[in-house]
């Protein structure tokens, strides 16, 4: 699918030249099963969970000479259906019953799960296979929900409605909600650790240092931190803009809570150094970009249609970039850092990399 082209006098994101200097990464370069608890919730039917992986024409890949479409659509329902699964059968219902439920009523609640798709997506990229990466897949959406149960909180972005639902704090109160997420957060460390069959132990223990760096005080709660110290700012810019959304959602889609979903994919699957670069590089492209829709649909569209509270960041009077470069300069920035995520896959099998390709597309065209 071919992309808008920005103008000359529209630079790159100095916010990756940036960490590329920081972290030594520059971005220009080129379980055979999953344990299964015993007991599980018997309530409730895994098969009712929305995987919401609604396509439009332009998230499709489309069909050359000889070679059939990569089915997308089948693809996310297929593999959002696993995680879902696993996902049930790692945080089941047991005492103490009401941080089981809290955890549960967030995980639980839908969602697209892109990031546990990704972290599978390229762990098959690199040679890997699903039940290789499920255990980290879990971790990634069990530290991405913790990351909406506190985000959600009146200390924080203080939001009533998540997922078109009620935000965890209002079913099960305030202090329920932030013990919920500590919850997740620490069982996801767990889960890769002792759930992880298949690879060696140097890899999972990489894994677990990447996913712990990505959430900690140099990646997601630094963006946090600057984000809530941003709100109101009238010297705020983009550079700043770039530092928050870098650290807050393109830490979880590189490693997902491990050096993003991606790279915990890539660690676990067995990819070279190189090749989990490239993917590193790709994950933050595919993170700004995330941010920078969001951004956008959060002026464009409604509550009903984003299932959660839109306009919030107006209100707030957040640094976003509709307010600083306007709709159409954030679209056709958008479509940039689509095709530069898309650059790091060059090198790799096409038919493998299908999936990160459509999953970067359907990143930059979703509408909710």
């Amino acid at each position: 699918m071919s992309a808008m082209s920005l103008g000359t006098s529209f630079q790159s994101c100095s916010i990756f030249s940036q960490a590329s200097r920081s972290t030594g990464y520059p971005l220009k370069r080129g379980l055979k099963s999953f344990i299964i608890p015993k007991r599980r919730l018997p309530t409730s039917s895994i098969s009712s969970l929305s995987i919401c992986a609604v396509l439009t024409k332009e998230e499709t890949l489309t069909e050359e000479e000889g070679k059939p479409t990569f089915n997308f659509k089948e693809y996310m329902v297929q593999k959002g259906a696993s995680v879902n699964h696993a996902l049930d059968a790692a945080v089941f219902l047991r005492e103490p019953l009401r941080i089981h439920e809290a955890m549960r009523y967030s995980l639980m609640a839908g969602g697209k799960r892109v990031r546990p798709v990704l972290c599978i997506a390229a762990c098959e990229l690199v040679g890997g296979n699903e039940s290789m990466a499920m255990p980290a897949a879990c971790a990634v959406e069990m530290i991405h929900t913790m990351s909406l149960i506190h985000d959600d909180l009146p200390c924080m972005d203080n939001d009533d409605l998540r997922r078109g639902k009620p935000t965890n704090h209002k079913v099960f109160g305030e202090d329920v909600a932030v013990l919920a997420g500590d919850a997740l957060l620490a069982f996801a460390f767990e889960h890769i650790a002792v759930s992880t069959i298949g690879v060696s132990p140097p890899r999972i223990v990489r894994a677990i240092g990447e996913l712990a760096k990505s959430i900690g005080a140099e990646g997601l709660v630094a963006g946090q931190v600057v984000d809530i110290n941003s709100e109101g700012a009238a010297d705020a810019g983009l550079e700043q803009l770039e530092y928050i959304h870098l650290h807050k959602t393109a830490a979880l889609l590189e490693a997902a809570g491990g050096e993003a979903a991606v790279v915990l994919g890539a660690i676990l699957g067995g990819g070279s150094n190189e090749d989990v670069e490239k993917l590193r590089n790709f994950a933050r492209y595919i993170g700004l970009l995330f941010q920078v829709v969001d951004d956008i649909l959060d002026v464009t569209k409604s509550s009903n249609e984003l299932g959660k509270t839109a306009g919030k960041d107006l209100v707030a009077d957040k640094v976003t970039y509709p307010k600083l470069m306007g709709i159409e300069k954030s679209r056709e920035f958008a479509q940039k850092l689509n095709r530069d995520a898309q650059e790091q896959l060059s090198g790799f099998d096409p038919d493998k990399a299908a999936p990160l390709i459509a999953l970067a597309n359907y990143i930059a065209y979703r509408q909710n």
